[in-house]
């Protein structure tokens, strides 16, 4: 795999790459003929304060540190996903492209000011029946060393209308016994989009989601991940240091909107789900383990 992109201290800037978004790329191709290309890029350097750290925290609820929150590392890699999403050599529409799962291996917490070494590449394809799936990894380094890796799996909707499983019922929802709210006002894709980067318009106001067929502007699905370990970190027993967390998002939360975080804790570790207010539909579930 050859790097398609080297950056040093700063990243692409991200409106020319949006308008890259908006070029034609002709039609898409279909199943087997769907190939993934090997692409790379780095930014070299990057510190992990910037102008827009602080909004951060405050927009996903986490609270005054010395490190930076656990998915801020996506954040500065941002620009490289959407560095290689938008090559030529990217067979797929960005928009439309559905965020299926996340997990990510903190290594040891990584400090506000320190300098990362950023890699980001796709990886693999899955045709499943709902479509064709791959993943953006990304990894970072401080001094040489992995701190931070992340793997983010990816959905291109061509749904096989002959699968068995087109039909089958949703797997029941667990029970956890701790609970709390979470509060989604209206304009809060319009603020995560602010301080991420992340402007797909199905999350900045209910006119431009309407033309993607949502009733409403649906929640970023990383604000609402980041806006439960915001919540979570502040429970009695949260593992400090070398962690893991997985997550899969499920259906989406309209704005403005409220959930339900529900979570358990136990030795191998934190389980967790958001769900809608009345508590029989998932937003998103996940779970925490610690590493090493």
């Amino acid at each position: 795999m050859t790097d398609n992109a080297i950056y040093h201290n700063h990243p692409p800037g991200l409106w020319s790459l949006y308008s890259k978004v908006l070029r034609p790329k002709g039609k898409p191709p279909s199943g087997s003929d769907i190939r993934i290309p090997g692409l790379c890029a780095r930014l070299i350097g990057v510190s992990t304060v910037n102008d827009n750290l602080g909004r951060y925290q405050k927009v996903c609820g986490f609270g005054p540190r010395t490190t930076v929150p656990i998915t801020w590392p996506h954040i500065l890699a941002f620009p490289l996903h959407l560095k290689l999403l938008t090559e030529r050599a990217f067979p797929l529409p960005l928009l439309g492209l559905v965020h299926l799962r996340n997990h990510i291996i903190q290594h040891r917490p990584i400090g506000a000011g320190e300098n990362l070494d950023i890699t980001v590449r796709l990886e693999g394809q899955n045709t499943t029946p709902r479509g064709l799936e791959f993943d953006l990894v990304t990894e970072a380094r401080a001094a040489g060393r992995l701190v931070w890796e992340e793997t983010s799996t990816n959905l291109f909707r061509q749904p096989d209308k002959s699968s068995k499983h087109a039909g089958d019922k949703p797997p029941e929802l667990p029970s956890y016994p701790e609970t709390t709210n979470i509060s989604a006002p209206e304009s809060i894709g319009r603020q995560y989009a602010g301080v991420s980067g992340d402007r797909n318009p199905i999350h900045l106001h209910a006119l431009t989601a309407k033309a993607f067929g949502f009733p409403r502007a649906i929640a970023h699905g990383m604000w609402s991940q980041a806006r439960v370990l915001a919540l979570l970190e502040q429970q009695k027993g949260w593992p400090n240091g070398a962690v893991s967390v997985s997550c899969q998002f499920k259906k989406p939360l309209f704005l403005p909107g409220t959930a339900q975080l529900n979570w358990q804790t136990g030795q191998s570790g934190w389980e967790y789900q958001l769900l809608n207010a009345a508590g029989d539909a998932p937003h998103l579930s996940g779970k925490v383990s610690r590493e090493g």
